[in-house]
């Protein structure tokens, strides 16, 4: 076997440790960048169909696409136009403890989850600078509860916290089984 073959065989080469901060830290901006282009640029062609179809299309009996200017946070909240700016700042402020989070970060797992709430993040920045207000489009109304309106940074962050815990989770119990 090549030395090229034993490599990509073993767990540093296909899992980022600590031997390689720098990989995981990139795989995270990577992440981030991605989100942060597929949020916006679905932003851009959303918002011009929405313009052609002010009632929203109706995808599946469950699944809309609608548009919906959130001003404030979840369900509306702190939606007042002296907020934005409050709101920006906070936003802000979150994207950079995350930035230097992943910065700091050193296995695979945590970088993505990081990754993917940065670049979510930075995608509703950028609503709310250019726009005023983050454009949602995503509804989906199941027979059990109606959602609200969400968009791809929103599902970035969302999916982001969940692999930051679930990361948390199992390598609390990896500590947990190793020997004092």
């Amino acid at each position: 076997m090549t030395t090229f073959a034993i490599a990509a065989l073993t767990s540093s080469a296909r899992f980022p440790l600590k031997s390689r901060p720098d990989a995981v830290f990139r795989l995270g901006l990577v992440i981030a960048a991605v989100i942060l282009a597929v949020d916006q640029i679905s932003k851009v062609y959303l918002i011009d169909l929405m313009i052609r179809y002010p009632g929203g299309i109706e995808v599946t009996p469950f699944f809309n696409l609608v548009m919906v200017w959130n001003r404030g946070v979840s369900f509306g909240m702190f939606a007042g136009e002296d907020m934005r700016w409050i709101l920006v700042g906070i936003t802000a402020a979150i994207a950079v403890i995350v930035a230097f989070w992943l910065r700091k970060a050193t296995n695979r797992w945590l970088a993505i989850g990081l990754g993917l709430v940065l670049g979510g993040a930075v995608g509703n920045i950028i609503d709310r600078i250019r726009l005023g207000a983050v454009a949602d489009f995503f509804d989906f109304d199941l027979i059990f509860m109606r959602w609200p309106a969400f968009n791809v940074a929103d599902m970035a962050i969302v999916v982001g916290v969940a692999v930051i815990l679930l990361e948390s989770l199992f390598q609390g119990r990896k500590s947990d089984k190793m020997p004092s």
